[in-house]
């Protein structure tokens, strides 16, 4: 490995890192999630506990990312995306130790509300940065690190669970689980301020000599760097102001919404949230049912590795069909199960084939195909729509799901999540174009020109 592509490699990895606190932040809270509820139990919502814990408790932090997915584009373009993300690390650190020390469910909510806005402003500042460094070749791979750093996140706050669960006795527990965080969100923040500044957004404030400098640090002797300079300014265009609602945007803007959507409908943070309870529902015992969750947790990281590898070779589309299959399988035979109390290990297997379908389809692909298919203009705000779609869903979903287990029944929610992927997989198959090996700059141009498909090629950054 050269000089060069170790420099591209280590900061798309330090920039992965805001995805490893995403997905520890994400899941940390499944282990506290009965004590908090037990916790809180004379808290009501509409008069239902567990309508509040759902709501304002367990998915505080998701209508923080709400938030920040909205408005993440803006001091990602008016910041830039190196500043961007320190303020994020700032955020996980202050949330994490807010959530554990305050006893009251209220300053709880805010302070996973403020992790929460981290979260979605990591969605879109992470993968626009190593998008905007990354060659056409590498970029699936490079910007999928930060979906692999999300895995590898859930797989640790999973595993600290079951050993703070195990070691920790009595009621707060939960504090040490969620405390912990606040240990690799200090060591994200003094790793971060080592990357350099995105070279396209320098281009496109006009500074073009640090543009240039970064640029020489990331490609061989043998690019010249004029002439890479000179393909990003064509692209960019004229300096006439645009928003991704324009017409000519429509396209992209439908296709990220719909591959949001999916993702959500699918039931994963759901699942994620919500999963000791699932597997104890399932007839596990607690502690067996933390334990699963670490299969969770190392399933995914697997599988997250499978489809980071392959992205760039087989395709974004490829690997979409693939996890729709499995998540129609793995939820149709979950649904199955519930529908005829059907309980046992074998469920837990069922879902450790549905988290395989998630993490090597929607899951390696989502914030690859977001961050690449708008101009660079309009990449930070293309991108909040696609996240903003993404966190409402993720909000709205696991905050019912305690609600909706007590009313219509667990069968009947897997039921729903089955029938939505087999609208993905159609989705996939008749509208979703394949994206690889096509630069950012092409890329643009062949969307803007609303092709039906791209077809497949390489292409140099």
């Amino acid at each position: 490995m050269s000089a060069n592509q170790s420099k591209l490699y280590a900061w798309s990895l330090i920039v992965g890192l805001a995805g490893f606190l995403f997905g520890f932040d994400t899941v940390v809270i499944s282990g506290a999630d009965q004590s908090l509820s037990n916790l809180w139990s004379s808290y009501t919502l509409g008069g239902e506990s567990s309508a509040f814990h759902g709501i304002v408790v367990m998915s505080s932090a998701l209508w923080g990312t709400v938030l920040g997915a909205a408005l993440g584009a803006f001091p990602t373009d008016k910041l830039g995306r190196k500043k961007t993300l320190f303020y994020i690390g700032i955020f996980y650190f202050v949330s994490a130790l807010g959530s554990a020390l305050t006893s009251d469910p209220y300053l709880f909510a805010l302070f996973r509300f403020i992790g929460g806005i981290g979260v979605g402003v990591s969605t879109i500042a992470a993968p626009a940065y190593v998008s905007e460094i990354a060659p056409a070749k590498e970029r699936g791979k490079l910007v999928a690190l930060y979906q692999f750093n999300i895995v590898f996140g859930i797989l640790i706050a999973f595993a600290s669970n079951y050993f703070i669960g195990s070691l920790v006795s009595g009621a707060n527990g939960w504090r040490y689980m969620l405390g912990a965080e606040a240990l690799p969100a200090l060591a994200y923040l003094l790793l971060i301020t080592r990357v350099p500044r995105s070279p396209r957004w320098l281009l496109g404030r006009g500074e073009v000599d640090q543009a240039r400098s970064i640029l020489a640090r990331l490609h061989n002797a043998s690019v010249n760097i004029d002439e890479v300079i000179s393909d990003i300014d064509k692209a960019a265009g004229t300096k006439t102001v645009e928003t991704v609602f324009q017409k000519k945007y429509r396209k992209q803007l439908w296709l990220v919404v719909a591959l949001a959507a999916f993702n959500q409908f699918s039931g994963i943070n759901a699942f994620l949230y919500y999963s000791p309870r699932i597997f104890e529902m399932a007839g596990l015992e607690s502690s067996a049912a933390l334990l699963s969750s670490i299969g969770v947790g190392a399933v995914n990281l697997i599988f997250t590795l499978i489809g980071l590898s392959l992205i760039d070779k087989s395709g974004r589309k490829k690997l979409m069909i693939i996890g729709s299959l499995g998540y129609i399988v793995s939820l149709g035979l979950v649904t199955y199960s519930f529908a005829t109390e059907w309980f046992g290990m074998h469920v837990t297997y069922f879902f450790f084939l549905f988290i395989a379908s998630h993490a090597i389809g929607q899951g390696a692909v989502i914030w690859v195909f977001i961050s690449e298919i708008f101009p660079n203009k309009q990449r930070a705000q293309g991108q909040a729509v696609g996240t903003s779609t993404h966190w409402i869903l993720a909000a709205i979903i696991p905050a019912l799901v305690p609600l909706l287990f007590t009313t219509i029944g667990a069968s009947t929610v897997f039921g729903i999540f089955t029938v939505m992927m087999v609208l993905q997989l159609l989705w996939v198959l008749l509208i979703m174009p394949e994206t690889k090996g096509v630069s950012l700059e092409e890329l643009s141009k062949s969307l803007g020109q609303y092709q039906k498909t791209i077809n497949k090629s390489s292409g140099s950054l």
